[in-house]
């Protein structure tokens, strides 16, 4: 892992803690990701909102990190959206500040990004896509709805083993204000806080 990225895993791990009403909202994935571990299991996690643009981006991104820092085998995150956008460029921007590599493979409307963690970790795709587009997987994993609008419009999810809600709020809501870099910034660090928390959780 990049020793600029170690560094904000270290102040998430030192100085933030999640309340008790948000370890009870990531029970489910915790038992989950527990059970599949427990058997040996693949753990496939598709991280889903509506535009696959914010939130299910950064969902995916630290819960992969967090999983290669815990040691947790064989799982393989993923995000999509109820629509097609494109990765907004403050995620990109934040997560550079946070210690990730992150640079652009194919350009146009929705640009192909690369996102690494470490100098010899397997690097993650960030566009924008519908949840059930072929990248993804078809079934066996679970849906992780970060977002409350797509939690509610897609009340089932095909191919999917289980079905958690963990919603943000949308950093969206800071475009074009004063504090729109702090708001995108606070939200990945809330995403990374609960991810490092679910996966701290695991038992090998």
């Amino acid at each position: 892992m990049f020793s600029s990225l170690l560094l904000t895993v270290d102040e998430l791990i030192k100085e933030h803690e999640v309340s008790l009403s948000r370890m009870r909202v990531l029970e489910p994935l915790v038992d989950f990701i527990q059970l599949r571990v427990s058997n040996n299991e693949k753990i496939d996690l598709v991280f889903i909102c509506t535009h696959n643009s914010r939130r299910s981006h950064l969902a995916q991104i630290w819960a992969q990190v967090a999983a290669s820092y815990f040691k947790i085998p064989n799982v393989y995150c993923y995000s999509g959206g109820t629509v097609v956008t494109a990765l907004h460029p403050m995620i990109a921007g934040v997560l550079i500040e946070q210690g990730f590599s992150v640079f652009n493979v194919s350009e146009g409307t929705n640009p192909i990004n690369v996102v690494k963690y470490g100098e010899n970790d397997f690097p993650i795709i960030g566009f924008s896509k519908v949840y059930d587009n072929s990248f993804n997987p078809v079934n066996g994993f679970a849906a992780v709805m970060t977002c409350s609008q797509a939690d509610s419009g897609c009340p089932f999810i095909l191919g999917a083993d289980m079905r958690i809600p963990i919603t943000y709020e949308d950093p969206k809501v800071s475009d074009g204000c004063a504090n729109q870099r702090e708001v995108y910034f606070d939200r990945s660090l809330e995403i990374a806080r609960e991810m490092f928390y679910v996966f701290s959780q695991i038992k090998k």
